[in-house]
């Protein structure tokens, strides 16, 4: 599967390489950032404190590769790399994404009972006033439902953008549809979501800060809340990007 999936990516870099020679007018895109953010909270989950979160990402006429990871400051914060191969036109997004954390099998461990990996197909349009997304683990360690079976993790989300007194604002809801020990698993007694479940609602808030007449600094707070765990969080981070 993971031969599979290296072969496309190597094939999507040629041909954005090919296709920049042949049209002058499409370019390849690159970029490279990073977050530090006070806690690492993830669809209404706690995943860990402190932490650093860098991104590389090369674009061309849509087509978009990128890796995204996230490194704490203590030994026991999981360490975890993502790998997204996806495609935008208009509002519509679709994408596979490579989830990796060092808290099983090493990295090239890819068997279907014994990976770090999980794989994760994305579907989503962005109407400009809100944006929908529907994400399904397909393959690798995808949680189980109460008989043991793949439960196919789902997860969808709403975000609604908006500006107000000179802070951009990002209002997201999102939701287990059925059940599985993926989301929500707090502990090792817990059985995780037991069906349709709300596991977060949060508040972001982002604002531009000028260090220089040519560079500014974004920061941005987040409270969340996960209403099937009954936990809350507030995040404060800080992004780099070039």
């Amino acid at each position: 599967m993971r031969k599979t999936m290296t072969a496309a990516v190597a094939v999507a870099i040629a041909g954005m390489a090919c296709a920049e020679k042949v049209q002058a007018g499409e370019k390849v895109e690159a970029s490279v950032g990073a977050d530090l953010v006070s806690r690492y909270v993830w669809r209404g989950q706690d995943l860990g404190g402190v932490s650093v979160q860098p991104t590389i990402e090369l674009g061309w006429n849509g087509l978009s590769l990128s890796a995204w990871g996230s490194v704490g400051f203590t030994r026991e914060d999981t360490e975890e790399i993502d790998l997204t191969l996806g495609y935008e036109r208009g509002g519509f997004s679709v994408s596979v994404t490579d989830y990796w954390t060092n808290e099983g099998p090493g990295y090239f461990h890819y068997g279907a009972r014994s990976t770090s990996h999980v794989f994760e197909a994305q579907v989503g349009y962005d109407f400009g006033w809100a944006a929908l997304n529907w994400y399904t683990n397909f393959a690798g360690g995808d949680g189980q439902t109460e008989s043991g079976k793949r439960a196919y993790s789902s997860f969808l989300s709403v975000n609604v953008p908006f500006a107000l007194a000179g802070i951009d604002w990002n209002v997201e809801a999102g939701a287990v549809p059925w059940a599985t020990d993926y989301y929500n698993a707090t502990d090792e007694e817990s059985s995780g979501a037991n069906g349709f479940e709300v596991t977060e609602v949060s508040l972001q808030a982002t604002k531009e800060l000028p260090v220089t007449t040519s560079f500014t600094l974004p920061v941005f707070a987040r409270v969340t809340w996960n209403p099937a765990t009954e936990g809350a969080y507030f995040v404060f981070g800080l992004s780099l990007g070039f």
